[in-house]
């Protein structure tokens, strides 16, 4: 996806940013982003009756992170990174996982996701890639050995 070594790391590094700067968004409107109880719920996306669209620099992170033999084929309607109700890549989750919290308020999630798509948009400008939103299953079985 991104050839040079060190484009790939700055790229990497811009992901970063934008997930510190999201958890600290968070952090800062917790009565607002709501409390996650960490049930799992929301990872089981038939169940619970929502999609997780993740963008093309998201997921260039996470294979950075996990190594592509590490990335998971998504074969059922849950993610397959949870792991009797916690998920196991956490640390680095996608911006919709940081985002969405069950008790939380839509119209600032809503807000929140729009400006953090904003900035992957701008990464995959600023490095030449293409921008991809693709639901998680999509995602993950574009590179996963299903």
């Amino acid at each position: 996806m991104v050839a040079e070594s060190g484009t790939k790391n700055r790229l990497i590094e811009k992901v970063a940013e934008i997930y510190d700067w999201l958890d600290e968004q968070i952090r800062d409107s917790r009565k607002q982003a709501g409390r996650c109880d960490a049930c799992g719920k929301c990872c089981d996306f038939d169940k619970y009756d929502h999609r997780l669209f993740v963008t093309s620099p998201e997921l260039i992170y996470l294979i950075d992170n996990l190594g592509y033999e590490n990335i998971k084929p998504m074969k059922k309607g849950c993610c397959p990174y949870q792991t009797a109700g916690r998920c196991s890549i956490y640390k680095y989750r996608f911006a919709g996982c940081r985002i969405f919290c069950c008790s939380g308020d839509a119209d600032f999630q809503s807000r929140l996701s729009e400006l953090t798509l904003a900035m992957f948009r701008q990464i995959c400008i600023d490095f030449d890639i293409p921008y991809r939103y693709a639901d998680l299953p999509t995602a993950l079985n574009s590179v996963a050995s299903v």
